[in-house]
């Protein structure tokens, strides 16, 4: 009775050879091509992904500037329109504006004699 408990290891059987030459092979085979076609050539493929994960982060780089520049924006022209002396003196800054006796003067920088200063 023993016997019958303890059988000995029999070598691999033509079928369990069968089996792994045929069958397992052709499941690697087959999950390996649809692997290769996901990550290169399908429309959704991880090259693609990661390149629109590059362009979302770029635009939201973009986003927080502009969120930036706006606040910075609103900000000012707040402060323009409740300010008259501010909406005054951006006026005379920018459009050479002045009152109805002043004179104004501009300053204009002659370039050529810049540019031969900073070559000598």
């Amino acid at each position: 009775m023993d016997d019958d408990l303890i059988k000995p290891i029999k070598p691999k059987s033509p079928a369990m050879k069968f089996f792994r030459k045929y069958i397992i092979d052709k499941y690697f085979v087959t999950v390996f091509l649809f692997l290769v076609w996901m990550v290169f050539f399908d429309s959704t493929s991880f090259l693609v992904i990661n390149e629109m994960n590059s362009e979302i982060n770029k635009y939201e780089d973009q986003l927080a500037y502009y969120k930036s520049e706006y606040k910075k924006n609103d900000d000012f022209y707040r402060k323009l329109m409740n300010n008259k002396d501010e909406k005054e003196k951006y006026a005379r800054e920018n459009y050479f504006m002045k009152k109805p006796n002043e004179e104004i003067f501009i300053l204009v920088v002659d370039s050529t004699h810049i540019k031969k200063s900073t070559e000598n």
